[in-house]
């Protein structure tokens, strides 16, 4: 389908999108397929620096500074996005997505005022297609625990998780053909061959 796609991994927190970008990064160090990994937020120096800020348990920012400072970390890597596009395979753990989710869907920031500013930062770079990682209360509760630490966007009550993973299936179903859902209350092993599978049709 595309020579060097944008491939996004989005989902709430346990539902296991960063453990499947790692599997694809593998079986693409395997294939010598040339691709970058970018995690949101973070990805580079200052971005990291942002990300740490978002997170920490002792911020208490409302809801348009958490929105601008992840637009902000979004900035900061947008040299490197674009330097790779179309040149290398992307692989982005979350991305405009996980904004629109959390920050609209979650928090009810104004959707427009996102769309614009990712318009304005994101210019011609666009995602290929989106694996959208689902799961049920339970599990999520449960694979938090294991957690060795929790951050401030862990720490929500289910209501707020809930609403951001409808608003994940909401924007998902306006472009099926863009997006794969994975059931991450499935077996693990069966949804990594899932992914690895659809990964092979959508790299030419």
């Amino acid at each position: 389908m595309f020579k060097k796609p944008v491939i996004v991994f989005e989902g709430i927190e346990g539902s296991g999108k960063s453990h499947h970008i790692k599997k694809v990064s593998n079986y693409l160090k395997k294939k010598n397929i040339k691709h970058i990994v970018v995690r949101e937020p973070g990805g580079n120096l200052n971005s990291e620096k942002i990300r740490r800020l978002i997170l920490n348990n002792r911020s208490n920012f409302n809801k348009n500074t958490d929105l601008l400072l992840y637009l902000a970390a979004r900035s900061e890597n947008i040299d490197k996005l674009t330097k790779n596009y179309k040149k290398k395979v992307i692989l982005i753990d979350r991305f405009v997505d996980s904004t629109i989710a959390y920050q609209h869907f979650g928090l009810g920031v104004d959707l427009t005022i996102i769309k614009i500013i990712n318009k304005f930062l994101l210019k011609n770079f666009k995602v290929n297609f989106t694996f959208l990682n689902t799961v049920s209360k339970k599990n999520m509760i449960s694979r938090l625990k294991f957690r060795k630490s929790l951050n401030r966007y862990d720490r929500f009550n289910y209501s707020f998780y809930n609403k951001v993973q409808k608003g994940f299936l909401k924007i998902a179903k306006k472009e099926k053909k863009k997006y794969l859902v994975i059931n991450s209350n499935l077996n693990i092993k069966d949804n990594e061959l899932k992914i690895i599978k659809k990964i092979k049709k959508i790299i030419k």
